[in-house]
């Protein structure tokens, strides 16, 4: 199966003063304004405004917005949407007060400080932007292209992502979502079935649910969750494979506990014994699969006895899987994941995740993966130019192949570090970030302060003053999800109704955007004005940006308006496999390319002698670091309590409740405390908490240096060797409590 990969193919398939002063008195101040934000200045003029579509996750769900003379006081689901329905979780009622967050960005600011201690001074726009097309023009005029790194994460970084990508011409760009989230899962999936999967499993129609560190319920994305719900609901049994009790665990029919890194071999014996025994789907093989004789050779070394004592899980409780999955197949739901970028050798575990799939024929299947058919919403953006492979940092010119041939589109973040420091093979000067916080979002933030200082420029655009920007020599300030127009939602439902359907919700804008702040268009375009790129402007607002692309589907922003925000149309029957599809049980082409064919168990070193393995993920009420000064999500979890098995905390003498810091085997101190969780709900060997805490911008009034900071302490650096994406739970910790650290027991 040929590889070949553009972010085109991969999204288918898949302040106040001119004096300077401290960045927490300008973003904070209010020249001019003598009420707060949300104080209501009268009774008349409530409406509800449709088009919103949530940002404070991914997940992206449908609004509408009660609004009072121009305020917004509350958010409410769509009632209209069949996807989140009326219903918001706490992140997305929470979007007010990120909207009227008083520690938002508010105008352009100039660092005259030192970059990571900055001194902010307020500039105009026109200062700002010349000041931004200046510095990168000189990185280009005396580096080439290629001197430009771009981190840009969500909607509003995709327009500005894509022109320094195709229109400047830098390869150096690294989104969070791909190397350090889902990038690996999808590539593994390309490589195996030809389709990067997303979350698409049939849970309310499966008869088992099968999840690997899946922790829905606490990622609480609206739908996802009522599908799941709704699984259970209807019988369905649930298998959760994760070293931890997780508010998926606790539901679970069979909760294995299993050694963290292991998870591949726990499923390569699953499959064997399948395949040993005869309980695989033998019409789908024969049919929809290739390389089946091969893939058995290569795992049949996986007894459940062998998988057993690498897992440290019970050979009997591996054979209780394998037996329901098998005896309900092909009517089970396996889940792909989403943050899945944890040891390193994530790209094997993705591709027995998809193969697992197909030896149980649960493709295309009632309660199995089942790619629903949404409606077809042309995008609008930068053309895309031919840039080369010259300053290709993935690409080995000598060898004249890619180092990481099964990268997500961009190049992997430790490339473009490891270039940036090192000066080769070329400079790397300028750096622009947008919406993404890579201080927090990339393992080893030192590493991280390194690249930032030897940059000739760095420019910031956010929504609020997040770790990274503390770098920025330029700072912009963006309008909000609730502000602007961008994103189209587009998707169908077909498996909570009798009939299908698809949507089409365009983001439209809830209130006007105040202060200063400017969208992503405006902003992008006045760059490429002063970087000589003019002409090559696709639109000129992001309002023209969706008209256009909702023409393409015969729709306009009246007719979307005038259907409550949300456009519904007849969906189609998703239950039909193609009679091409294939699952590439052995892959040919990975195996030219040096790497394993099939699946193959790679061992992560094991926790030494006094440590625990540290381990996070998701809070409910939190969207990792995007939402720590929200005061309404705050208030529901102020800190991430550090769970510890209580077996382990009775012999290091921690009671529930206890105040510690956390230090790791390089010796990198978290700098911040947090409380001790004792549960039975982990294993002795890891300690577990919720990701994006500790931050140390002291402009967030709210969240600065409230809990502990877990990618801080993530300092050993790994790349998956397929993908180039980053193993993110390497690292190994000791607590401290009173000033004493404290060996874990073995």
């Amino acid at each position: 199966m040929a590889f070949n990969l553009t972010r085109r193919k991969f999204l288918q398939t898949a302040s106040l003063a001119a004096a300077a002063v401290p960045l927490s008195k300008v973003v904070s101040a209010e020249t001019g304004i003598t009420k707060a934000p949300l104080d209501a200045m009268g009774t008349h003029g409530d409406q509800t405004v449709v088009g919103g579509i949530c940002e404070m996750c991914f997940w992206r769900c449908q609004l509408v917005g009660k609004v009072r003379d121009g305020r917004l006081m509350k958010l409410e689901g769509n009632p209209k949407s069949i996807d989140n329905g009326a219903a918001i979780c706490a992140r997305g009622n929470a979007g007010v007060k990120l909207l009227y967050d008083p520690d938002r960005l508010k105008y352009p600011l100039k660092n005259v400080g030192k970059r990571g201690a900055p001194t902010w001074k307020r500039i105009s726009w026109q200062e700002a932007l010349d000041t931004c097309g200046d510095k990168l023009n000189q990185v280009v005029d005396k580096y080439g292209a290629h001197g430009i790194s771009v981190f840009p994460h969500g909607a509003s970084a995709k327009y500005p992502m894509h022109y320094f990508e195709r229109t400047v011409g830098t390869h150096n760009v690294s989104e969070a979502s791909f190397f350090q989230c889902r990038g690996v899962r999808d590539t593994a999936y390309i490589a195996t079935t030809g389709k990067a999967p997303g979350e698409k499993v049939d849970m309310p129609n499966t008869k088992v649910m099968f999840f690997i560190g899946t922790h829905i319920g606490e990622n609480v994305h609206v739908s996802h969750v009522k599908q799941y719900i709704q699984g259970l609901q209807n019988g369905a049994k649930l298998i959760v494979a994760d070293p931890r009790f997780s508010a998926s665990a606790a539901k679970a029919d069979i909760w294995v506990q299993i050694k963290p890194g292991t998870d591949t071999a726990y499923m390569l014996a699953i499959m064997n014994y399948l395949v040993q025994n005869d309980k695989y789907d033998h019409d789908f093989i024969e049919n929809h699969s290739y390389g089946f004789e091969e893939f058995s050779e290569a795992i049949k070394e996986w007894t459940l006895e062998k998988a057993a004592a690498e897992c440290d899980i019970p050979a009997a409780q591996i054979k209780e899987v394998a037996d329901l999955l098998a005896a309900n197949a092909p009517n089970v739901a396996i889940h792909p994941g989403r943050h899945v970028t944890w040891h390193g050798n994530d790209f094997q575990r993705q591709r027995a995740l998809a193969c697992l799939t197909g030896l149980l024929g649960a493709y295309y299947v009632k309660g199995g993966w089942v790619p629903a058919k949404g409606p077809k919403v042309k995008g609008f953006s930068w053309k895309n130019h031919d840039h080369g492979t010259d300053y290709n940092l993935n690409y080995n010119q000598e060898e004249e192949a890619l180092r990481h041939p099964y990268a997500p589109p961009g190049t992997p973040s430790e490339l473009i570090r490891d270039c940036a420091i090192s000066g080769k093979p070329y400079p790397i000067k300028g750096c622009v970030v947008w919406g993404q916080n890579p201080m927090q979002t990339i393992p080893n933030q030192e590493k991280m302060k390194q690249v930032f200082m030897q940059m000739d420029f760095v420019m910031c655009v956010d929504i609020m003053p997040t770790d990274a920007t503390l770098w920025a020599d330029i700072l912009l300030p963006e309008a909000s999800y609730l502000e602007r127009y961008d994103y189209i939602k587009k998707g169908t439902q077909w498996n909570l109704a009798e009939t299908h359907q698809q949507y089409i919700a365009p983001r439209m804008p809830l209130v006007d955007p105040m202060f200063e702040r400017k969208d992503q268009v405006y902003i992008t375009n006045e760059l490429a004005k002063r970087m000589g790129h003019a002409s090559e402007i696709p639109v000129k607002s992001l309002e023209e940006m969706t008209e256009k692309s909702l023409a393409s589907a015969g729709l306009s922003i009246a007719q979307i308006k005038a259907e409550d925000g949300i456009h519904i149309q007849p969906g189609k029957d998703p239950y039909s496999m193609p009679e091409d599809f294939e699952v590439q049980l052995y892959n040919d082409d990975l195996a030219d390319a040096g790497f394993p064919g099939a699946p193959t168990y790679i061992a992560v070193p094991d926790v030494p002698k006094g440590f625990a393995r540290l381990l996070y993920g998701r809070a409910p009420v939190h969207t990792f670091n995007r939402s720590q000064n929200n005061v309404w999500l705050h208030n529901a979890m102020p800190v991430n309590p550090v769970w510890v098995n209580n077996e382990v905390a009775g012999k290091l003498g921690l009671m529930d409740g206890d105040t510690v810091s956390v230090v790791n085997s390089e010796g990198v101190a978290s700098g911040t405390t947090t409380t001790v969780k004792v549960t039975p709900g982990i294993r002795k060997d890891c300690v577990y908490m919720y990701h994006g805490y500790g931050s140390t911008n002291p402009a967030l009034s709210v969240g600065k240096d409230q809990g502990i900071d877990d990618q801080k302490l993530i300092t050993i650096l790994t790349a998956d060797p397929e993908s180039g994406c980053s193993g993110m739970r390497n690292n190994f910790v000791k607590l401290v409590k009173n000033g004493k650290v404290l060996d874990m027991p073995a």
